[in-house]
């Protein structure tokens, strides 16, 4: 946890504000006190203060801090990986496209959280299949962002206008004024106890008050994360399903019909909802459970119950609540459609595009999914945390632990300070016991219930306990409800049972107001502040790819090399144009990628983080392709038609089974370049044959058992070459590198353990080239990871846990080895011109 003094401006700016509003506060309960202010007067007669004007003044103070946020802490653009796969998957919609095709090679634009349409059939039935079966060459494959599309899509519009980092201010200002109607919806005055002084609908109020102020917020709504839509989607639903219900219970019966104002309220409610579940589907599920709430009770109670009103009998509660029902349905209905055609687009079918992602970009199979069990987390995308917190798989304690740390880090989030969290729990309280505002205090459990299937906490400083971040508006009511409802029995009732009348309720319920801003602003000051000055510095302290360098550097057409999964993110565009973005690998890929695009000017853009921290030094330089051993190395006398593709470059995979590959670090061996791709195989995955080497009569059947990962190579350029893989291995490590053209086995190089008592980290070979034919379509190396030397069939060792093992799993060679595709050389073959 990180408190303490302010340190940057911003703190102290917040700091100065918190003792504005709290003096104005003691001031005006100071005057309250005096004589004078109980006295009626032109003030207390002047007519209602209008709580609407408030807070749309609230939401431009929301617009403006978020825009500020974009300046100050994100400086100038998205920062985290998420946001900037958002930002891509906006550009591609605004461009018209759900996905794009993918051009070869491949591997200049795949990285992560991007998936090819054909993943999901490739895994499920190119690997059914026995290897030398031959499979038809694909269409064109596309590729798009795993991210669901709700979001993206209103981004996009931001790209089409030109300013896609306007949208998030104006989400912030649309969630203001959405949680002041929330709360005015389900925590309304009480005319009675309000004396007729009190016109400013003051819980309303301050709870816009604290949705201005809320810096959690401020960065869901300046970065491009997914949060800040599905905050105002889950409000508006709650907020127009209330509505609804009050609309149906005062229609009469020559103002009902399809198009009454119930059920325009309801189909937002159900737009609002089916947006929610495009943008997060979790979410949705927390949201449902919530309407249900608000729903049914409500359906129980209404003119119905009363008898007939003027103007004819009410609908019976049953078909009043099915119409708002079915107005719902239909309302949700675009959303739905949009998700459904995204998964379509991004998969070739219904398939969860992310699940798609991470069955070939990750493992152990299956690690991936929302439930709980063995197996479940990615070693990949989050290895750290779940080597450390799910070592036994994802049970009830893990889950316990998951939450609970989600819990520890939102307690800051509503009002920017953990102290503060307290008004939330007082406010929850206070709605339970009301029947209206009762599915206010229900739904932030909900929403903890609907995250507690999905292993990883996706916690970070700035962004907060992000899946909670979705309810922070309702936090903010119940909140707002704990202040007034104090108010009301430390500074009004004293002052009524002291004779003294409700005259002073407004200028107390400012007061109010005016500390609660304080409190906020000081939590903000001593404590929130310092987690997203952490945001705001973290990986460089700078978007890691900026378009003004690029155009400072003179750089008008080409190809622009990025190093880094955010910069790619920010500077690709599927819509071809004068500059293109493309992946900086380091090997022949960068030059292929230069033909491919007709060999225009190309460039590096390097992003240097420096060791002890500070800002990222950014540098662009041309960049000459020579030799076709790697751009800027000049080999003279060299055939260019020697190339060398690494190993890691080709991540992630086509398929996988029963196996996982990842780029892994080993420096200092003899892996080229200090990095390859490790192959690793599933616990309880298929086992081959005594030492990985199986008869060449039985690598089709040995196919089909072996944990096997499969490798895309790009074609185009390897047609009539010689190929030659160059692996690595360690410990008891072995398996096969399977030749596959067009779907069909073609050749099988079996590679053996490391030699006994080696003391080498590493042993790598070069294994012995072997031809392409000319008209190759398609060409992958299928890696199978075989078991130990030595160990018979029957005699294999209960698996270990695949947490465990690839903790000790690697260069240095664990229990199980290592089995690795360093590089693949490439020698003749084709140019572009070809």
């Amino acid at each position: 946890m990180r408190a303490g003094l302010p340190r940057d401006p911003a703190q102290w700016i917040a700091l100065a504000l918190s003792l504005a509003a709290l003096l104005a506060g003691a001031w005006l309960l100071r005057r309250g006190r005096s004589p004078a202010a109980s006295r009626p007067g032109p003030a207390r007669r002047a007519g209602a203060a209008p709580g609407l004007a408030i807070a749309t003044a609230l939401a431009v103070v929301a617009a403006l801090i978020s825009a500020a946020y974009v300046a100050a802490y994100l400086r100038g653009g998205p920062r985290i990986i998420d946001a900037t796969s958002y930002w891509l998957e906006a550009r591609a919609m605004a461009a018209g496209h759900l996905a794009w095709p993918l051009g070869e090679p491949a591997a200049s634009v795949l990285g992560r959280f991007l998936v090819r349409s054909d993943a999901a059939a490739h895994g499920a039935a190119a690997l059914s299949a026995a290897f030398p079966g031959g499979a038809a060459p694909r269409d064109v494959d596309h590729v798009a962002v795993i991210f669901p599309p709700g979001y993206p899509a209103l981004l996009a519009l931001g790209f089409l206008a030109g300013a896609p980092l306007a949208v998030g201010p104006l989400l912030a200002a649309a969630l203001a004024i959405a949680t002041y109607d929330l709360a005015a919806r389900f925590a309304p005055e009480d005319p009675a106890a309000a004396g007729g002084a009190a016109r400013i609908p003051c819980v309303p109020v301050v709870a816009a008050l604290f949705s201005a102020l809320c810096a959690a917020l401020r960065y869901h709504t300046a970065d491009t994360m997914s949060h800040g839509l599905a905050a105002l989607c889950f409000t508006v639903a709650l907020a127009s399903a209330r509505r609804a219900l009050d609309e149906a219970r005062g229609a009469t019966r020559a103002s009902t019909g399809r198009l009454d104002p119930a059920v325009r309220a309801a189909a937002l409610a159900g737009l609002a909802a089916g947006w929610l579940a495009a943008t997060r589907p979790p979410s949705a599920l927390a949201l449902a459970a919530a309407l249900l709430l608000v729903l049914l009770p409500g359906s129980a109670r209404g003119p119905a119950a009363a008898g007939p009103r003027e103007g004819g009998p009410a609908p019976r509660p049953a078909l009043r609540l099915g119409r708002l029902a079915a107005a719902m349905v239909i309302g949700a209905l675009p959303g739905l459609a949009l998700l459904a055609a995204h998964q379509r687009a991004a998969t070739g079918g219904l398939a969860s595009s992310q699940a798609a992602y991470y069955a070939v970009s990750d493992g152990p199979p299956g690690c991936f999914r929302y439930g709980f069990g063995a197996g479940v987390g990615c070693l990949g995308e989050h290895g750290d945390f779940v080597r450390h917190n799910l070592a036994e798989g994802y049970g009830f304690l893990a889950a316990a632990g998951t939450t609970l740390r989600r819990l520890k880090l939102h307690l800051v989030d509503a009002l920017n300070a953990e102290p503060l969290a307290l008004l939330v729990i007082v406010g929850a309280a206070i709605a339970l016991r009301r029947p209206r505002s009762r599915p206010l205090a229900i739904a932030p459990l909900l929403q903890i219930a609907a995250y507690a299937p999905f292993y990883f906490d996706g916690n970070y400083p700035g962004g907060g306990a992000r899946f909670f971040a979705d309810v922070l508006p309702i936090e903010h009511v119940l909140a707002a409800m704990a202040v007034l409802a104090l108010v009301e029995r430390g500074v009004i009732e004293p002052r009524a049972r002291a004779g003294r009348g409700p005259a002073g309720r407004p200028r107390a319920q400012l007061a109010a107001a005016l500390v609660a801003a304080a409190l906020a602003l000081a939590g903000f000051a001593f404590r929130a502040g310092f987690d997203h000055a952490a945001l705001r510095d973290r990986e460089g302290g700078l978007p890691m790819f900026d378009p003004s360098a690029v155009a400072r550097a003179g750089v008008a057409r080409g190809i622009v090399f990025v190093d880094t999964d955010h910069g790619f993110n920010l500077g690709f565009d599927p819509a071809p144009g004068d500059v293109a973005v493309l992946r900086y690998r380091g090997d022949a890929l960068d030059r292929m990628a230069w033909e491919a695009r007709g060999r225009p000017p190309a460039y590096r853009y390097r992003f240097a983080i420096p060791d002890g921290g500070g800002l990222a030094a950014v540098s662009i330089a041309p960049l000459v392709f020579d030799g076709f051993d790697g751009p800027g190395n000049t080999v003279p006398g060299k055939a260019q038609r020697d190339a060398v593709i690494e190993g890691e470059s080709l991540w992630p995979p086509r398929a996988q089974r029963d196996a996982w590959a990842l780029p892994e670090h080993a420096g200092g061996t003899c892996a080229s370049g200090g990095r390859l791709l490790a192959v690793h195989a599933a616990a309880g995955g298929g086992a081959a044959t005594a030492g990985g080497a199986a008869t060449a009569s039985g690598a089709a059947s040995a196919a089909s058992d072996a944990s096997v990962v499969r490798v895309g190579l790009p074609a185009p350029w390897l047609r009539g070459a010689r190929i030659s893989p160059r692996v690595a291995v360690s410990g008891d490590g072995a398996g096969e590198v399977r030749l596959l053209v067009d779907g069909a086995l073609l050749h099988v190089w079996r590679v053996e353990p490391a030699a006994p008592g080696s003391v080498a980290p590493l042993t790598c070979a070069e294994l012995p080239p072997h031809p392409i034919p000319e008209r190759a379509v398609e060409i992958e190396l299928s890696l199978a990871r075989g078991s130990a030397a030595g160990a018979g069939v029957g005699a294999a060792s209960p698996p270990e846990s695949p947490r465990r093992r690839a903790g000790t799993e690697g260069t240095e060679g664990g229990a199980e080895g290592l089995f690795a595709l360093d590089a693949v050389r490439v020698a003749g073959g084709n140019s572009i011109d070809r």
